[in-house]
């Protein structure tokens, strides 16, 4: 659970009233969003719908991450360069420019070189009300990117060229953020979701790019490296209610359990502490089940006196300054993919049949939701936002949970009523405690795998357009 105000809820409560306010325009020297660039070729980036990366058939959701070799190519690039290998990425070749940078959270104002990379304009197969956007890439101190959304409505218009988020794994250098106040009365960017204001009205997001600004200290080698970037768009309708799903296979995942709880009072300045971890506390087991943890040189800065210390390590790097939480879903990926060889996006599923095709090939997967307490049957609370890792199905096909909302490390591991967490999950509209409607997150998750994956793995994520 968070203490701070779950971005489902600040939707449904304020699209229909949103402001006419001008788009925040990037504090950078960065120009408008450029056309895909001449090195690739039409066979490789003609009919972008068609590509890698992209979900193969037309439904509620649409996934497109650009993350290969050819991919990086057939963008517009202004001082980056794409560079092959196992795991090929995109760098920092020769500035395009220089910005001075005064960061919010600090009042510090620094000098920054900077290239970007424009992708190729990419036209959804879902004519999309939100788009949630992901990036992995590493930052070594004295680098940070920058990305951008700009689309075009249904309509043929344009869009601003919105923030989606200003990242660095660490916080040396600038306070990783999101961007508040984002409208241009039509759209508007919720922390990190761009979202439709009025979907009642038609209006509908009809194609976006997305831009990278890479920034390093003036006159440095020094460079970011983008592995994967990339975005969900989705169109789920209205609904209090989803169809119930047939149960698959009973299976359960092995995943490490940490209580959010054990932590409260600790560390106070990332989001008032464990009582409102439960988003870095559910990427810290998965990162761990896919055996990767902090070193002991990074958890140094830790109290000794705390348990499980990497909980703290994930809330702080994690942590949205202008957010003042750690439930910034694009930021809790970026997280996961700064250990080895890993991938992390956001994405929504459409339905518990294909969550349980992940699970059966070894890939759990953390889950938002909110509830009143008497939705979900054992949990023992209700909340207005919440993650929690699925790691398995039970025979009758229930729900087998890590909740970190519980009291210890041992208590983490719950079986939830298949019927009743399909639909807390599912939903987009619900009613809380008082009556009033508000959002659900209408199957938002996290998905954090390896780069080398089982085939079977590869394969399932393939089916939902991740890979």
């Amino acid at each position: 659970m968070t203490s701070s105000t779950p971005r489902r809820t600040v939707l449904a409560a304020a699209l229909a009233a949103a402001a006419g306010t001008a788009a925040a325009g990037p504090a950078t020297a960065a120009g408008p969003l450029a056309a895909a660039g001449p090195d690739c070729a039409a066979s490789d980036c003609a009919a972008d719908g068609a590509e890698r990366g992209h979900a193969p058939a037309a439904g509620l959701v649409d996934n497109r991450f650009w993350s290969s070799y050819t991919d990086w190519r057939c963008g517009a690039a202004a001082g980056t360069q794409a560079v092959a290998g196992l795991r090929p990425g995109l760098v920092l070749a020769t500035p395009a420019g220089r910005v001075d940078y005064t960061d919010p959270h600090t009042g510090r104002t620094s000098a920054w070189e900077y290239a970007t990379w424009t992708s190729p304009v990419h036209t959804s197969t879902v004519p999309a009300t939100e788009v949630i956007a992901s990036w992995n890439a590493r930052t070594p101190p004295g680098t940070w990117l920058q990305v951008e959304l700009s689309g075009t409505y249904s309509d043929g218009t344009a869009t601003p060229s919105y923030v989606l988020g200003r990242w660095a794994s660490g916080d040396d250098d600038i306070r990783r953020t999101s961007v508040d106040d984002q409208t241009d009365g039509r759209s508007t960017v919720w922390t990190d979701t761009f979202a439709i204001d009025d979907a009642a009205s038609g209006l509908r997001l009809r194609s976006y790019r997305l831009r990278l600004t890479l920034y390093r200290t003036p006159g440095s080698d020094l460079t970011p490296t983008v592995w994967r970037l990339g975005a969900m768009a989705s169109d789920i309708p209205d609904r209090f209610t989803v169809e119930a799903s047939e149960p698959g296979l009973a299976h359960e995942l092995a995943v490490p359990r940490y209580s959010q709880n054990t932590h409260v009072g600790q560390y106070p300045e990332y989001d008032n502490g464990g009582e409102a971890w439960c988003s870095p506390t559910s990427s810290q087991m998965i990162v761990e089940y896919w055996g990767r943890r902090p070193s002991a040189e990074q958890l140094a800065w830790v109290n000794p006196a705390f348990a499980d210390p990497q909980v703290c390590h994930a809330a702080r790097f994690t942590y949205d300054h202008q957010y003042q939480g750690c439930g910034n879903w694009p930021f809790n990926a970026a997280y996961a993919a700064t250990y080895p060889d890993m991938n992390a996006v956001v994405t929504r599923l459409r339905s518990l049949t294909e969550l349980e095709s992940l699970v059966g090939v070894g890939i759990a997967a953390i889950t938002s939701q909110s509830f009143r307490k008497e939705e979900l049957t054992g949990a023992g609370y209700g909340t207005s936002g919440h993650l929690m890792t699925v790691i398995g199905f039970t025979a009758e096909g229930d729900i087998i949970a890590n909740d970190p909302a519980s009291p210890s490390n041992e208590a983490v591991r719950r079986v939830y009523r298949r019927r009743e967490w399909e639909n807390i999950w599912l939903r987009t509209k619900r009613y809380d405690a008082n009556g009033k409607v508000r959002g659900g997150t209408g199957g938002v998750c996290y998905i954090f795998w390896p780069v080398k994956s089982a085939p079977s793995q590869h394969r399932a994520l393939q089916a939902l357009g991740l890979v």
